[in-house]
């Protein structure tokens, strides 16, 4: 069986670094490994507009943002596939059918679905849209015929649903679609990314990210800004490391050599780490360390971003003979999905024979 990649990101803005973290990185690592016949990146713009259908300009502001961001991450558009979910219409087809292998109070008990609607306080007026997410997913999944979603873990639980959707239509039809698995980053503390003011998420929508587009003076006052110890009054006294962001972040992005190059007066993080947990240690020495840190990680993707927006055309042809190669796909899956359930009519010479005989025709 071929390994497939399908993975991909809502335009309702540009991608931070939790995204960064949690699953772009790892798709160019994955990309890059020569490991998967096909890699398809998603721009899921039906779905942003699940929650967002009142205001479609937001949409369509950040494709070309998403796009932008993927490129300058390193995504190879002669590697990787990217596409933009609205162009094909055969994934709304998919959704269409699946939603009968679904019931209402499987998607009612869906933990991403439940907390993503408290989340936006949606309650009883949740968009049908928004609550039948986890199908559209499973559409874009089995589309094509993934076998490996690289994402954080907090979709385990939309992997989960696709995963029954495809068993139960496997069983009811004809085995014709793949169960996907999930490929979660290597290090636990990279799969969920806190935002700068410690909630428990980086998100767009809280406005507590880090873009992977800021420029390096932005970075440097929301490092600046960061939560830490609210204890931790005076250099002197001891600090926390555990819930203070900084000390998460640099859990995440901290390597070795950083410390020779911006900080020597340490030899790792554990050393560091133990100067601020017994005293005499101030948030903005760490701080600085931080942004020092983030910068080099940074600064490359900000310089192939820059060349990429001299560039613009050769994006949008990119994205349209992305979409243009992966409807292909998705039509050829469609194809099979409507001959295992008997509703390809037109293109089944034997249902046109039977009713031709049974009409004495």
């Amino acid at each position: 069986m071929a390994k497939i990649i399908l993975t991909g990101d809502r335009p309702t803005g540009q991608l931070h670094i939790g995204h960064y973290v949690g699953s772009l990185k790892r798709r160019v690592e994955m990309q890059n490994s020569g490991e998967f016949d096909k890699i398809y990146i998603m721009i899921a713009d039906a779905q942003a507009l699940t929650d967002n259908a009142d205001n479609p300009k937001k949409v369509r502001d950040n494709i070309m943002e998403v796009a932008l961001d993927y490129l300058s991450a390193g995504i190879d558009p002669d590697k990787s596939t990217i596409l933009i979910q609205s162009q094909i219409p055969e994934l709304t087809e998919l959704t269409f059918y699946y939603a009968n292998l679904v019931t209402v109070s499987r998607l009612q008990r869906n933990p991403t679905v439940k907390s993503e609607i408290q989340m936006r306080n949606f309650e009883a007026s949740i968009p049908v849209g928004f609550f039948t997410y986890p199908i559209s997913q499973a559409s874009d999944i089995t589309a094509f015929k993934a076998t490996t979603v690289p994402a954080g873990e907090d979709q385990e639980p939309m992997l989960e649903q696709t995963r029954e959707i495809v068993r139960k239509f496997n069983q009811t039809y004809a085995p014709v679609l793949v169960e996907p698995e999930i490929s979660l980053p290597d290090a636990q503390v990279c799969r969920r990314v806190p935002g700068i003011d410690g909630k428990a998420k980086m998100s767009k929508s809280l406005g507590n990210a880090i873009y992977l587009a800021d420029p390096e003076d932005v970075v440097r006052k929301k490092v600046m800004s960061m939560y830490t110890d609210p204890n931790h009054l005076k250099v002197s006294d001891p600090g926390q490391i555990e819930g203070n962001v900084v000390f998460t972040y640099l859990d995440v992005f901290c390597k070795p050599e950083h410390f020779a190059s911006f900080l020597p007066d340490y030899s790792n993080l554990d050393e560091l780490k133990d100067h601020y947990r017994r005293g005499g240690l101030g948030d903005v020495k760490v701080k600085k360390f931080l942004n020092a840190v983030l910068q080099e990680e940074l600064a490359p993707i900000r310089e192939r971003r820059h060349q990429w927006e001299q560039r613009v055309p050769e994006v949008i042809e990119i994205l349209r003979t992305g979409t243009e190669e992966a409807q292909k796909v998705a039509a050829a899956t469609l194809a099979d999905v409507k001959q295992a359930m008997k509703i390809d009519y037109f293109d089944d010479p034997t249902w046109i024979t039977e009713q031709k005989e049974k009409y004495g025709n």
